[in-house]
C-alpha cells in the first residue's frame, strides 16, 4: 500500500472526504459504490465495487461461447475495465480500462449498434485492434453494472440474430447478478 501524505479528518457523521486527485485517478464518481475493507494491523481499505466482477468465470464462459455463436470477438466490461474477453485481437484485454465512449455507452443505458460501415468506431480499450459494432448494457435493478460488446476488425454491421445474440448475452448477465 503506497502513502499519499493526504490527511483528512472525520466530521461529526463519521465521513472522510476523498481528495479530488485520488477520485480522478481511479475513476470514482459520485454515487459510486465502495467495498470497506480492514486487516488486523488497523488498516481500513476502499475498493470500488462491481457487481460484475463476482461473474468473472461465467462472464468469460459467455464471451466464448457469444464469440463462437456470432462470429465475432467479445468483450464483456464492468463501468470501469474488461472483465472477459474472446476473440481475435489483444487476449490481454482482461483488466484493461474501458474508454470514455464505452463509459457513455453504459451510462445512456441504451445499446449501440453501429449503423452504416462509415461510422466511427467505438473502442472497448486503449490500443484496442478491433472496435465495438454492438454494444448493450448490463442493468441489474435500475442500475448500470457494465457492458457486453461485440466487435470487427473491419467494422461491419451486425445482423439481426447478432444483435438479439448481444441483447439475450447481456440479459442473462443482468439475471445472473440477481442472484
Amino acid at each position: 500500500m503506497r502513502a499519499t501524505g493526504v490527511v483528512r479528518r472525520i466530521d461529526d457523521l463519521g465521513r472522510i472526504v476523498i481528495p479530488k486527485e485520488i477520485r480522478r485517478n481511479f475513476r470514482m464518481k459520485e454515487g459510486d459504490p465502495l467495498e470497506i475493507y480492514t486487516n488486523a494491523g488497523g488498516e481500513i481499505m476502499l475498493k470500488k465495487y462491481s457487481m460484475m466482477e463476482g461473474l468473472s468465470t461465467l462472464g468469460q464462459n459467455y464471451a466464448d461461447s457469444l464469440y463462437k455463436v456470432s462470429g465475432l470477438a467479445c468483450a464483456i466490461c464492468d463501468t470501469d475495465r474488461v472483465v472477459a474477453y474472446a476473440g481475435s485481437g489483444k487476449r490481454d484485454a482482461v483488466d484493461m480500462p474501458v474508454t470514455k465512449d464505452i463509459e457513455e455507452v453504459i451510462s445512456s443505458r441504451m445499446s449501440y449498434f453501429k449503423q452504416f460501415p462509415g461510422e466511427k468506431s467505438i473502442y472497448t480499450h486503449t490500443g484496442a485492434p478491433v472496435a465495438a459494432v454492438g454494444i448493450t448494457p448490463v442493468i441489474n435493478g435500475g442500475d448500470c453494472a457494465g457492458a457486453v460488446a461485440l466487435l470487427s476488425e473491419n467494422g461491419q454491421v451486425l445482423t439481426d440474430s447478432q444483435k438479439k445474440l448481444l441483447v439475450l448475452t447481456a440479459t442473462l448477465l443482468a439475471s445472473n447478478l440477481e442472484s
